[in-house]
């Protein structure tokens, strides 16, 4: 179905993830649109040019360029915009690879119920953090954001969880991998991208911040509206 799957990735210095990516769709026979979503003052942005001209005509393929917002920020900003056209949303980083065939369509069946999240094993985490994630486009909706803005670049995954769980509709789907090539599983190499958002000050004030949404009534709030989503469904 058209408009039914968007996938957004916020992504920055690694025009290299791209032709990775695609390869990734294209093994898994993926459907979904993607949207790399990249900042004008990226030093690498000849680099996305470069690959947004090679996939030109590819309709699953598409690249929006705007002002850096951070990941939470560009995420919200893209995800708000296409929840007015798409049914589910996803969100991948640019070190996550879809690795199962047929996972898109997966994640289809799994929230054409109603209002839901659902994520996969991204063979790091698995179940206990949705580092990449799907979900029904009513919670943008709803709440206005995929992930609340007091968040820079982590604990969004947390927030997650919580939505999912607080609502009743969260699923997990061990056998659907989505591998996150990341340093902590030796999977990548650490570059500025990572020793920018793994830095102990973001930690802090993204640690500080989600602690506060979710003690201080900011995850309450958004749980009884996410309740009343489910009801009325």
């Amino acid at each position: 179905m058209a408009d039914d799957l968007l996938v957004i990735i916020p992504t920055r210095g690694r025009p290299q993830a791209v032709p990775a990516l695609v390869d990734a769709w294209n093994d898994t026979g993926a459907t979904a649109d993607l949207l790399f979503a990249v900042d004008t003052d990226d030093p690498e942005l000849a680099g996305y040019k470069a690959e947004a001209a090679k996939l030109k005509g590819d309709s699953r393929f598409r690249f929006v360029y705007g002002k850096r917002l951070r990941l939470c920020g560009t995420l919200n900003q893209q995800a708000v915009k296409a929840a007015k056209r798409y049914r589910f949303l996803a969100f991948l980083g640019d070190d996550h690879r879809p690795r199962t065939a047929g996972w898109d369509e997966r994640i289809r069946i799994c929230l054409s119920g109603g209002p839901g999240v659902v994520y996969g094993n991204d063979l790091l985490m698995g179940e206990r953090m949705p580092t990449a994630v799907a979900m029904t486009s009513d919670i943008v909706r709803t709440l206005g954001f995929m992930a609340p803005d007091c968040l820079v670049h982590l604990c969004l995954d947390l927030v997650w969880l919580d939505w999912g769980r607080g609502m009743g509709r969260i699923t997990y789907l061990d056998d659907m991998v989505i591998e996150h090539l990341h340093p902590a599983n030796g999977k990548a190499e650490v570059d500025a991208g990572y020793e920018e958002c793994n830095s102990s000050e973001q930690v802090s004030a993204d640690s500080a911040a989600y602690y506060d949404y979710r003690d201080n009534g900011g995850l309450e709030a958004d749980l009884a509206k996410l309740r009343k989503l489910v009801e009325e469904a």
